[in-house]
């Protein structure tokens, strides 16, 4: 998947895609409108009015929602850890327009032009200069040439992804950075921090990067982990194990994962390193080094209050809401079901035309199906050899929250999957 992902990002390649889907995905709309403002379409041009729809709910800011809840949670170990004087020393913006730029969200961040997150199959583009921003990352360098050292993003992002339980195309996430200059890194923490220095000629390797001495390195990845581990036992308890793993970020180096053991599997849940110099230097920040993580936090709500669906935290009934009405965000809240409906399985089979994505067809059932769609798998794929053409069988799980979902009613919208898959993803249907 990741070779293909690759080659669809090659400059040819990807002018066709953008050409092929031109046709199905602007239509005649000359422009997409978000939060007041108007964006020329174009052949990038692939959100949808489904997705259109979420921006501005801000669930991260809605009382008694549980992604609020949490994100509370979270800002006071914040508040309460680091002080300067008795005050907390990080700012949280929890606003700021989930319409980026390019250049914000991969650019600044030193993403690679060949990045799989560039390509239309991962990303949702407004045209082909704004996006529906990926990751909270994409104001970091903003914050940072605005000379902030300690702060905290918190915001929707938007990324296209299968549809099963655990995702969903819209969540929520919660950026950190801190920065440190060498008398922040090093007074609390050595007994001679005059011996010591933030950057030597130390070339690149696993460890570090290039130009950052070993000992402020280590001191920074002390802070960061100590910090976030810390994090994770005010929030699952103090008997929570976990574990780090080695990651790759191209705006981070030394980068990790951090996993919790949780109902005996270990799951990942936050991302974070050492903030790129080079980044730093950009933001005109070059004498300071830092760390950064990121977070979603409807994975974290999912485990904390036993939330089985992804697709709940998006619900208006007030048998969910009300389990979460609570004045302290610190309240032990484990969710109880209230529906106990059937699924209603549909099976739909085509042949894929050539630069068939599988997300773009996920990203349809989604539109026509909304939240009564629970999950869409690919259950069979038949290449017929002599004609060199591939058939795929996408097996669709509908269940609604409230009420039994009558299979006539399925049957209704998968019809219109399949007529809207034909029309604008080129689809043989069998």
């Amino acid at each position: 998947m990741f070779i293909k992902r690759f080659l669809l990002t090659q400059y040819g390649l990807r002018c066709y895609l953008c050409q092929h889907r031109s046709k199905s995905t602007v239509g005649h709309q000359k422009t997409t409108t978000v939060l007041g403002q108007s964006y020329e379409v174009d052949p990038w041009t692939n959100v949808s009015p489904a997705i259109l729809e979420k921006i501005g709910m801000n669930l991260h800011s809605q009382k008694y929602h549980p992604i609020c809840l949490i994100r509370q949670r979270i800002q006071d170990f914040f508040y309460k850890r680091f002080t300067k004087r008795g005050n907390p020393i990080f700012s949280v913006f929890d606003n700021e327009s989930p319409v980026v730029s390019l250049k914000q969200n991969f650019d600044n961040l030193l993403v690679p032009e060949n990045h799989p997150s560039r390509n239309q199959a991962d990303s949702y583009y407004l045209n082909s200069a704004y996006m529906l921003r990926a990751h909270c990352t994409a104001h970091q360098q903003d914050f940072i040439r605005a000379g902030l050292n300690s702060f905290l993003i918190v915001g929707d992002v938007y990324r296209r992804d299968t549809v099963d339980s655990s995702h969903y195309p819209v969540f929520h996430q919660l950026d950190g950075v801190r920065l440190f200059d060498k008398h922040d890194l090093f007074e609390e923490r050595v007994s001679q921090p005059d011996a010591l220095q933030l950057f030597d000629d130390t070339k690149h390797s696993a460890l570090n990067q290039a130009g950052h001495a070993i000992e402020a390195t280590l001191a920074v990845q002390h802070d960061l982990k100590s910090t976030l581990e810390d994090m994770a036992t005010i929030l699952f308890g103090k008997d929570i194990e976990t574990q780090w793993v080695d990651a790759y970020f191209p705006f981070t180096h030394p980068s990790w994962e951090l996993e919790i053991k949780y109902q005996d599997k270990w799951l990942e849940v936050l991302g974070c390193g050492v903030i790129q110099q080079q980044i730093l230097n950009k933001s005109g920040a070059g004498s300071k080094v830092g760390w950064a993580f990121g977070m979603g936090l409807e994975r974290l709500a999912m485990k904390l209050y036993d939330i089985p669906d992804i697709r709940l935290f998006w619900s208006k009934d007030q048998r969910f809401l009300d389990q979460f009405r609570v004045d302290d965000p610190h309240s032990n809240i484990q969710f109880k079901p209230f529906s106990i409906h059937p699924p209603c399985d549909i099976d739909l089979s085509f042949w894929i035309p050539e630069m068939f994505q599988e997300n773009d067809f996920y990203d349809l059932v989604r539109s026509l199906g909304g939240n009564i769609v629970e999950k869409v798998e690919l259950i069979d794929v038949y290449t017929y050899t002599k004609l060199k053409r591939t058939s795929h069988c996408y097996r669709i799980t509908y269940r609604h929250p409230d009420r039994v979902m009558e299979k006539v009613e399925a049957d209704a919208i998968t019809k219109k999957i399949a007529a809207e898959a034909s029309t604008k993803l080129n689809v043989k249907l069998r």
